[in-house]
C-alpha cells in the first residue's frame, strides 16, 4: 500500500515561497493522475493542483499563476512550489491521488503558515 510523506512546509510572511514535497513509498504513486490537497482549518479539503505523467498541472483559480506542480518520475516524489503566498494560503498541505475513487491512506500532511 502506497505511504506519502509531506514536507516543506512552514511561516512565511506575504509574497513569501516554500517548496512542499511528498514523497510516496509501497507502490508507483507517481504514474498516476496526482494532487495536492490544501485543509485550512474549519473549511474542506480542496484539490489546489493536479497533473498526470502526459500533462502539465491544472490549479484551482485560487493559487493559478502562484503555484506550479512538478513530479520526479525517478524519485517517485511530487512538488509543489508556492510563490507570492498569501494569508489565505495557510493550510495543512496533503499530496494523494487526484481522483477521490483511487485516494490513498492520507499522509500527516505539512502546515503551510503565512503572516501579514
Amino acid at each position: 500500500q502506497v505511504q506519502l510523506v509531506e514536507s516543506g512546509g512552514g511561516q512565511v510572511e506575504t509574497g513569501g515561497s516554500l517548496r512542499l514535497s511528498c514523497a510516496a513509498s509501497g507502490g508507483r504513486f507517481i504514474d498516476y493522475y496526482v494532487g495536492w490537497y490544501r485543509q485550512a482549518p474549519g473549511k474542506q479539503r480542496e484539490l489546489v493542483a493536479s497533473i498526470t505523467p502526459t500533462t502539465t498541472g491544472a490549479y484551482a483559480d485560487s493559487v493559478k499563476g502562484r503555484f506550479t506542480i512538478s513530479r520526479d518520475s525517478a524519485k517517485n516524489t511530487l512538488y509543489l512550489q508556492m510563490n507570492s503566498l498569501k494569508p489565505e494560503d495557510t493550510a495543512t498541505y496533503y499530496c494523494n491521488r487526484a481522483n477521490r475513487l483511487q485516494w490513498a491512506t492520507w499522509g500527516q500532511g505539512t502546515q503551510v503558515t503565512v503572516s501579514s
